[in-house]
């Protein structure tokens, strides 16, 4: 990749459990543990995995929504994580965010032109009028008339209130936009409109995404690279063609084989995963995976494979000894 806009390094976000008179810690969840990654300029990068994997926690830490334990994120070389309040209140023009629920992320008393207004009130960008006719010109570019600066959000449907949520992360002209589950909320049909809305943004303003979804058929569809997150982990990343063509990692085979095939002729036979996600307060010694996976083995116990080239020079990277054996 050239131009990385933004660098993830080892990133950690653990979460204490207290209990007992005094609230002592107990022990921690291991939402997201030591993740890695690059994010380039006008680049998607989907991020796929059960419910449960830390994507979305993974997503909200990224945004300083939630307070990292451990690692550094460098958005243009400056470590969103260690930077001062006003630091990040300066770069968070740079970096913007789409939720999963186009109700409850917008506010029911403001009116839709106050909603997307607001950042720009935040930040002091412009006079009134030119606040308005920029909110104006955001609305009309999502597919909204002027006219629904007046309305309320419960005056829209879902896949009008999340144009209206893309709308406003769009306000202050940033390089990234984190969606996470952006139409998963929505109807099939709306999904499409949603996710050619966000590509063609993409086209036309040079937009960077970091696509959050367990939709494989959508991930594939959006995405230059792809992530795979088991248990807080990303256990397989490639391009967006590596790892639905030639998946190495046995979870990610699993979550492909999940997908329905129209054609029942064409019948998988390889063997499909067992159990439920370990839970993260206590997960399995070595790969978490290896109490479901039909290719474990004895050496899958006694160490957290590191992410690896599947092949000499490659950048499809797979957390598995047994990538050579199974891919």
């Amino acid at each position: 990749m050239s131009d990385v806009l933004l660098k993830v390094e080892s990133l950690v976000k653990r979460y204490p459990l207290r209990g007992g008179l005094f609230g002592r810690a107990k022990g921690e969840v291991k939402a997201v543990e030591g993740v890695s990654f690059n994010l380039a300029a006008g680049e998607t990068l989907g991020l796929v995995g059960e419910s449960g994997c830390g994507k979305s926690t993974l997503g909200r830490t990224l945004m300083r929504l939630e307070e990292p334990t451990e690692g550094a994120v460098r958005l243009r070389g400056k470590d969103i994580m260690t930077a001062s309040k006003a630091e990040v209140f300066a770069m968070r023009r740079n970096l913007a965010m789409v939720f999963q629920d186009p109700y409850s992320s917008l506010n029911p008393r403001m009116t839709v032109g106050e909603i997307v207004r607001e950042p720009l009130e935040v930040h002091k960008i412009g006079t009134r009028a030119e606040q308005n006719k920029r909110v104006e010109d955001l609305l009309l570019e999502v597919g909204l008339r002027k006219e629904a600066m007046e309305r309320y959000p419960h005056e829209f449907s879902g896949g009008q209130r999340q144009r209206v949520g893309i709308a406003r992360a769009l306000a202050l002209e940033p390089e990234i936009i984190v969606a996470d589950e952006p139409v998963s909320a929505l109807d099939v049909s709306v999904q499409a409109q949603v996710l050619n809305l966000l590509v063609d943004l993409q086209r036309r303003r040079g937009l960077s995404y970091i696509f959050i979804s367990h939709d494989l058929s959508v991930v594939e569809y959006i995405s230059d690279y792809v992530a795979i997150m088991y248990l807080g982990r990303i256990v397989e990343t490639g391009t967006a063609s590596e790892i639905f063509e030639s998946p190495r990692h046995p979870y990610t085979r699993a979550l492909l084989d999940a997908v329905p095939i129209p054609d029942p002729s064409k019948r998988r036979d390889r063997p499909a995963i067992k159990g439920e996600t370990p839970s993260p307060v206590n997960p399995p010694a070595g790969c978490a995976f290896h109490p479901r996976c039909p290719f474990a083995q004895e050496k899958c116990k006694a160490a957290i494979p590191p992410l690896e080239s599947a092949k000499a020079g490659s950048n499809h990277l797979v957390a598995c000894v047994r990538k050579d054996e199974i891919g």
